[in-house]
């Protein structure tokens, strides 16, 4: 008797720009940029918590820019909304461990790459994240605009051994019915699925508790850095340090992760590999890694040849520049980045 064939099952979730989680996340990436626009060595640690006609902003900075309007910022995104802002120094404590070149904080981060997608990205993770733009808009404004909709939404993606399994997609202002008709149309154009087997039998979840209407901040409460999965490598992938939105690059929860990403990208090419896991470890105040691990196809070796103090990162990957906002809408990884 032959052996039974294993099942696997993956998953990946996406969410839209106006999600309120990441609305959070860009707000807080935002008041970044609009810092390092005016102070490319401003120290930026900034929060955001919102929802229900309210955005709380706090934090640390210690900036010389002198016109960051923060509710113009926070209701350029949230819309017209009461901000409250409760915004300090970085401590003196920590601020004196970066000074000399230290990281801003311990902490354990992870990059990764595979041959999946041309993105070097989990299959599930690209897939919701390009059925997400496809219904938000994003790749042809006319039809955003055509729609009206949508603003608030989710996108899921399973896949059954390598195969298109299941689509779950919930947006606001989208009726089923218009939903449904737009989904199909991805799934006949999406490029990563031409060829793939079975794609007419995919289950849909379209909408599934109903039509909606009431989403963002009007619906739900939002925070910065809740989406951590979604703007890494999806569920199936470790994640990790903190979030990245709102920290400036001298917290290696950011550059670290960005540079760890760069190293998996490296690897991934020039050793013709399958899938490549990066682990970057840090202590704070302390420039250079407590760790710096390479695993090439379930190899380890130590990572060689790459500049990995805060400074070192930070140069290499040119990080003061105000580019934060966007890389808060649909994951920071798989666009093209230069840490890519």
């Amino acid at each position: 008797m032959s052996a039974r064939k294993p099942i696997e099952y993956r998953t990946a979730e996406s969410v839209s720009p106006n999600h309120p989680d990441k609305i959070c996340d860009r707000i807080s990436d935002a008041l970044l940029d609009a810092h390092l626009r005016e102070d490319p060595l401003a120290r930026v640690a900034i929060d955001v918590a919102g929802g229900h006609g309210t955005v709380f902003v706090t934090g640390e900075v210690t900036s010389h820019a002198t016109h960051v309007d923060v509710p113009a910022v926070v209701r350029q995104i949230a819309g017209d909304v009461e901000v409250i802002e409760h915004i300090a120094a970085q401590s003196p404590e920590i601020a004196a461990g970066v000074d000399t070149g230290g990281a801003g904080d311990q902490g354990i981060m992870i990059g990764y790459a595979c041959n999946e997608t041309p993105e070097l990205l989990p299959l599930e993770v690209v897939l919701s994240r390009n059925l997400n733009r496809y219904l938000f808009g994003d790749m042809n404004d006319s039809v955003a605009e055509e729609r009206h909709w949508p603003h608030d939404g989710k996108t899921q993606v399973t896949l059954k051994n390598g195969h298109i399994h299941s689509v779950v997609a919930s947006f606001q202002h989208a009726s089923k019915v218009a939903l449904t008709s737009q989904v199909h149309s991805w799934l006949r154009n999406e490029p990563l699925l031409i060829g793939h087997e079975a794609v007419h039998d995919v289950q849909l979840f379209i909408n599934p508790a109903g039509d909606w209407d009431l989403g963002g901040f009007d619906a739900d409460a939002g925070l910065t850095g809740r989406k951590l999965a979604v703007d890494n490598y999806g569920p199936r992938i470790p994640v990790g340090g903190g979030a990245f939105s709102g920290k400036d690059p001298s917290k290696v929860d950011r550059s670290a992760a960005y540079m760890a990403r760069k190293i998996a990208v490296d690897y991934l090419k020039k050793r013709h590999a399958k899938e490549v896991y990066v682990r970057l470890a840090y202590a704070i105040g302390v420039a250079d890694p407590v760790e710096a691990t390479v695993i090439i196809d379930n190899q380890p070796e130590e990572v060689v040849g790459y500049g990995l103090t805060p400074a070192g990162i930070i140069s290499y990957l040119d990080l003061r520049r105000p580019i934060y906002e966007q890389t808060a809408r649909y994951g920071h990884f798989g666009h093209g980045y230069d840490w890519e």
